[in-house]
């Protein structure tokens, strides 16, 4: 009798830590299913909008991107949270095992991400930038990639340049463009009516320092960032441990049903 009292509290036990795990990975994943579903309707919102902001984003390409962004993350992230509460309440062994399947892919993707960026973070230097800016930066061929981001850069931070305007000496542009000594993009812009135009664009492009901005933009985009950065280095620290939980709780949970 006392073994099989033994065995059943021991059973009762397992059952209640089984259904405590199935309850605590349905409400995380269903925070999940709702952080998705944010995002999806913020993107799909902010492309169907009829007000015109998708106009405003759609004229910068790092903003464009950044909506495709949104959209992904959002759809990963829904499908995600979706799988994880039907496998948890339904207590079903196949969306468990391709929720561990999928939150394992994404971790060691996130893994690899890490290890190329510091493989490779000696290209993030100051040094490797202005060397690319000037041997490929044209100026005004709008269908090169890397002069149109350059021009989407250089015109949301309000900067010139890696380091400052002077990094456009024996580069690529001015040899294109001897007549100019700062692309458009470095130009300064002032409100007129709600728009932004050029103060003065042909002092600007002649060299005044009066009309162009006179800071590199890897300063600029280090200052702006800054804060983002670390903010982002505690957030991915989170998410890395949140991921384990998730795949510790899924296998536990696929393994505990009868």
């Amino acid at each position: 009798m006392g073994q099989g009292e033994a065995s059943a509290r021991g059973t009762t036990m397992e059952g209640d830590c089984l259904s405590c795990i199935k309850y605590l990975m349905f409400v995380f994943n269903f925070l999940i299913f709702l952080g998705g579903s944010f995002l999806l309707g913020v993107g799909v919102w902010v492309l169907v909008d009829p007000t015109g902001f998708r106009e405003i984003v759609a004229a910068n390409p790092l903003l464009f991107t950044g909506v495709y962004i949104i959209l992904g993350m959002g759809g990963m992230l829904f499908l995600l949270g979706f799988l994880g509460c039907c496998g948890a309440i339904r207590e079903n062994k196949c969306l468990l095992l391709f929720f561990f399947m999928l939150i394992l892919l994404i971790f060691l993707a996130e893994l690899a991400a890490a290890i190329l960026a510091f493989i490779f973070r000696e290209h993030l230097t100051r040094e490797y930038f202005t060397k690319e800016l000037k041997s490929h930066y044209q100026g005004y061929n709008n269908s090169d990639v890397f002069t149109s981001t350059w021009n989407a850069i250089m015109t949301t931070f309000d900067c010139c340049g890696v380091n400052s305007p002077e990094d456009f000496k024996d580069s690529l542009f001015r040899l294109n463009n001897q007549n100019h000594m700062v692309p458009e993009a470095c130009c300064q812009r002032v409100l007129v009516n709600g728009e932004r135009v050029y103060s003065s664009q042909e002092q600007c492009l002649s060299g005044n320092m009066m009309f162009r901005y006179n800071k590199g933009c890897y300063s600029a985009v280090v200052d702006y960032f800054e804060l983002y950065i670390y903010v982002a280095g505690a957030l991915a620290i989170v998410v890395l441990t949140i991921e384990l939980f998730a795949m510790v709780f899924a296998m536990c949970l696929f393994r505990g049903i009868q």
